[in-house]
């Protein structure tokens, strides 16, 4: 019985934060700039997390603060259909991906050759497995680490990773495939 209210006190509370969210995106779309705070602070960990991956660890901080002036621009367009961190979920890929576009990485983020497993060292004797991951994440070709972070870690089905990316289904397999294969190469070292 005890882990059925768990269950439930924390369904609530994640109404609660939903509610909230909702609340505060609608004062802050009509300027309350306090709304707008209250928003970000629910939701810079998610999004910084994201870049991070998506944009490697140097350029995650700008990325990331792209991403809340960009939110707060389009504040007006969004509806309340969706949860407010699923839509500045969105458009935090997007602004991620138009990023890499605008410093003219487009066409690199695509690597087909198979030196992609050179482009990785091996790991240091003493790192933590989590934060060695992290930095093999990081050094993957831009290509196949935007897929593998949108497939593997945010959940995206291929078709829709190929819709965000402009590429096939069969590139972000291949891309997915090739990025696992590395990781794994990565970490057995």
């Amino acid at each position: 019985m005890r882990g059925y209210v768990e269950v439930v006190q924390r369904s609530h509370e994640v109404d609660s934060i939903a509610s909230s969210n909702a609340a505060d995106a609608e004062l802050a779309a009509s300027g309350d700039a306090h709304a707008f705070e209250r928003l970000y602070r629910n939701h810079v960990v998610r999004i910084h997390s994201l870049a991070r991956r998506m944009v490697g660890t140097d350029e995650a901080d700008e990325a990331t603060q792209d991403v809340f002036v960009r939110a707060w621009e389009k504040l007006h367009t969004f509806r309340g259909e969706a949860a407010f961190g699923t839509w500045l979920h969105r458009l935090a890929i997007n602004v991620m991906l138009g990023r890499r576009q605008t410093m003219g990485r487009a066409r690199e983020r695509m690597h087909d050759g198979e030196d992609i497993f050179e482009t990785l060292a091996s790991r240091p004797a003493q790192t933590e497995l989590s934060m060695d991951f992290e930095i093999a994440i990081e050094k993957l070709p831009g290509g196949a680490r935007q897929v593998f972070v949108l497939h593997d870690v945010e959940g995206l089905k291929h078709h829709e990773v190929a819709d965000m990316l402009g590429i096939t289904t069969g590139t972000s397999k291949a891309q997915l495939h090739r990025a696992r294969m590395a990781l794994r190469q990565h970490l057995d070292r």
